[in-house]
């Protein structure tokens, strides 16, 4: 389960550092192999290659004969890129994904369960102002009834 909320910056060739605390799991889950690809919200996903490949393959079975999941496959499938943690604990973004997410050198990498997100700082700080501006009557129906 990873969670939390991590800053970290990109090295210059693009590398990002994987919090210590995750990298046992992801060695023992997945040997480090993990694929990244692009989310709609303009942020990176970061999964283990098991926790990917049921969600590949649900997309994949959807029928691309319908306009917008055809779109929602060539986005999410099409840009998921496979990589490989190094010895150091480090993957490569790569220069279309960071493109992509807008992401610079200082980024934030958040704990979702089964996958990871990849902010580039500002845009998180943005997404975390919008989060806290609920006004009345403007939270989500699924949302009706639950209490921390």
């Amino acid at each position: 389960m990873f969670r939390g909320i991590t800053q970290l910056s990109l090295d210059a060739k693009g590398r990002l550092a994987i919090p210590a605390r995750y990298r046992g799991e992801l060695m023992s889950s997945c040997t480090g192999h993990l694929i990244v690809t692009v989310d709609p919200s303009k942020c990176l996903l970061i999964y283990p290659q098991p926790a990917w490949e049921p969600i590949e393959q649900k997309l994949n079975n959807l029928s691309s004969f319908e306009s917008k999941t055809r779109n929602l496959q060539r986005l999410l499938v099409g840009n998921a890129c496979d990589v490989e943690m190094d010895a150091a604990g480090r993957i490569l973004v790569s220069p279309p994904l960071r493109q992509f997410a807008g992401l610079s050198k200082d980024v934030v990498l958040v704990g979702q369960g089964t996958k990871f997100e990849l902010w580039d700082e500002t845009q998180w700080n943005l997404q975390i102002e919008n989060a806290l501006a609920f006004k009345d009557g403007d939270m989500p129906p699924e949302l009706d009834g639950f209490s921390l």
